[in-house]
């Protein structure tokens, strides 16, 4: 388990191909709320990760190039923290294809999910705020074994009203509510390591 004295390691991607999508930015406001003991990097790359086939998974010994870059990613992560568009009232494609690859066991056998504490988070210009495509991402990850925070969570709506172009960031108000999901993660997954010896 991790050591208490260094910086948590957050991997934080979105659940958008879309470069300056509306989750894309929110995690890179929430790299800025981030507590100073906490480390938050942002992967862009989920782009590289092909349409989950069982065919590709053996031919490949387990997955792509950039599967392995994403599950070597995940696995050295202490928690994830995972930015998610609502796309027809459901979690989008890209990222259950993303969620499907990661819990499939590496060829070590180790699981990356499982066990992993994660924090979901989403935004949209839309007025619902990401409720249902979170409430399915949550029960997605469930499925997968891993620790997904229960609270608090965020729903940005009307994202264009909040999100600042000239400063590339979200607004104070959205600042002050990612950084108490981010210290809610850093406190659970501090103490999950804790119980865990």
């Amino acid at each position: 388990m991790s050591n208490d004295s260094r910086p948590l390691q957050i991997l934080a991607f979105a659940g958008s191909l879309r470069r300056n999508s509306y989750n894309h930015r929110l995690l890179q406001t929430a790299a800025l709320a981030a507590p100073e003991d906490m480390q938050l990097t942002v992967y862009d790359s989920i782009a590289d990760v092909p349409l989950f086939n069982e065919d590709l998974e053996a031919e490949s010994g387990g997955g792509t190039p950039g599967v392995h870059r994403l599950r070597a990613a995940v696995a050295t992560a202490d928690a994830l923290l995972i930015a998610t568009p609502e796309y027809n009232q459901s979690l989008p494609g890209v990222l259950k294809n993303t969620i499907d690859w990661l819990s499939r066991p590496a060829a070590e056998g180790k699981d990356v999910l499982a066990g992993k504490p994660v924090a979901i988070v989403g935004a949209t210009p839309g007025a619902w705020g990401t409720r249902l495509a979170q409430a399915q991402l949550r029960h997605a990850l469930t499925a997968t074994g891993s620790l997904v925070l229960p609270a608090p969570m965020l729903f940005v709506r009307d994202a264009a009203h909040v999100y600042d172009a000239d400063s590339g960031h979200y607004d104070a108000a959205t600042q002050k509510r990612l950084r108490a999901v981010l210290e809610a993660l850093q406190r659970w997954v501090r103490q999950l390591h804790a119980s865990a010896g």
